[in-house]
C-alpha cells in the first residue's frame, strides 16, 4: 500500500517545489518593495527617529495622539476627503458618458475612442506642467476666456477656495481616460441580444440605459469605483508640481503631508504614524465598498 501512496506524495511534493520556483521572484520583489517597506513604517510609527531615519526613542501611540490634535493634519485630512469627493464621482460620471457615447456604432467613433483614452499616455508630470500653463493668472487660457466674457479673473492655483477645485479638475481630465477605457470595454461586453429584445418590446434608450445598461455594467462599475477611490487617497505627483500643498495648506494632501513630514522635516516617526492612518482609512473605505457596494453588482 506505501508504494502506492509514496509516487503521490513525491508528485504533489514536486509540484509544490514547482510552484514557488516560480513565485519566487514575485516573492522575492514583493518582500523587498512591499513587505518590508509596510513592516518598517508600521515600526517606526511607534518611534521618535533621527535625520536618518532610525528609531531613537521609543513614545507607542504619542505619535497618532499629536496627530489626531494637530490642526494641520485634521486639515489635511479634511482636504483629502474633499479632494476624493471632487474627483471620484465626477470623474466616473464623465467616462461613463463618454463610454456610452463611443459604444455606439458611428462611423469615425474610433477617432474619439483615441481622442477618449488619450489621457492614459500622458504622464502625471507632463499633464500637470499642461494644467500649469493653463491655471496661470496671466497668461493662462482659463483667464484669458473669462477675460473675453467681461468675467473676473481667478487666481486658480493661489487662491485657498479655487485651489483644490482647480488640481480636482486636472486630476478629473488625467484620470478619466483609464476610467474611460475600462468602461467602454466594460459595454462592449453587454450581450446585444438584450438590446435587441428590449428594442422588439419598445423600451427607449433611457429605459435600457436603466434596466440593462447599468446592472450589466455594475461589476465594471464596482472595480473603477474601488480603484478611483484608492488613487484618490493617493494622490501626489499633481499636488507636488501645481501647489505643493499651498497656499495655506489648502490643497496638502495625506500623501503629500506624509512626504513634507518625512523628507522636508525630517520626521520619520510622525511621517509613518500617518502613513498608517492612511493605510487604515484605505482600508475601511474598501471594505465598506466592498459590504455594501457589491450587493447591487450585478454577475451574468
Amino acid at each position: 500500500m506505501n508504494t502506492h501512496v509514496k509516487p503521490g506524495i513525491w508528485r504533489r511534493t514536486g509540484n509544490a517545489r514547482t510552484a514557488f520556483l516560480y513565485l519566487l521572484p514575485s516573492v522575492i520583489l514583493f518582500s523587498v518593495f512591499v513587505f518590508y517597506p509596510m513592516f518598517r513604517t508600521i515600526y517606526l510609527s511607534f518611534f521618535l527617529t533621527n535625520q536618518n531615519g532610525e528609531a531613537a526613542l521609543h513614545v507607542g501611540f504619542e505619535n497618532f495622539a499629536y496627530l489626531l490634535e494637530s490642526s494641520a493634519f485634521l486639515n489635511s485630512m479634511k482636504a483629502t476627503v474633499l479632494f476624493v469627493l471632487y474627483t471620484v464621482p465626477i470623474g466616473i460620471i464623465i467616462a461613463l458618458f463618454f463610454a456610452l457615447l463611443a459604444n455606439e456604432k458611428l462611423k469615425g467613433i474610433g477617432f474619439f475612442r483615441t481622442v477618449y483614452s488619450s489621457t492614459m499616455g500622458i504622464s502625471v508630470a507632463a499633464s500637470s506642467v499642461i494644467w500649469l500653463f493653463l491655471f496661470h493668472p496671466s497668461v493662462g487660457v482659463f483667464n484669458r476666456v473669462l477675460s473675453v466674457l467681461n468675467f473676473p479673473q481667478i487666481q486658480w492655483l493661489l487662491d485657498p477656495e479655487w485651489a483644490l477645485i482647480s488640481v480636482s479638475i486636472s486630476t478629473i481630465w488625467m484620470n478619466t481616460g483609464f476610467s474611460f477605457l475600462i468602461l467602454l470595454g466594460g459595454l462592449q461586453n453587454i450581450d446585444e441580444h438584450l438590446y435587441e429584445s428590449s428594442r422588439i418590446d419598445g423600451a427607449g434608450y433611457f429605459y435600457r440605459l436603466r434596466r440593462i445598461t447599468i446592472p450589466m455594467l455594475s461589476p465594471t462599475l464596482f472595480f473603477i469605483i474601488t480603484i478611483s477611490l484608492i488613487n484618490a487617497f493617493q494622490s501626489f505627483g499633481q499636488i507636488d508640481i501645481l501647489t505643493k500643498g499651498g497656499p495655506s495648506q489648502s490643497t496638502n494632501l495625506i500623501v503629500y503631508s506624509i512626504y513634507r513630514e518625512a523628507f522636508i522635516n525630517y520626521q520619520f516617526g510622525t511621517a509613518s504614524a500617518q502613513a498608517v492612518i492612511l493605510f487604515i482609512i484605505i482600508l475601511i473605505v474598501t471594505i465598506l465598498q466592498f459590504k455594501f457596494g457589491e450587493r447591487k453588482v450585478h454577475y451574468q
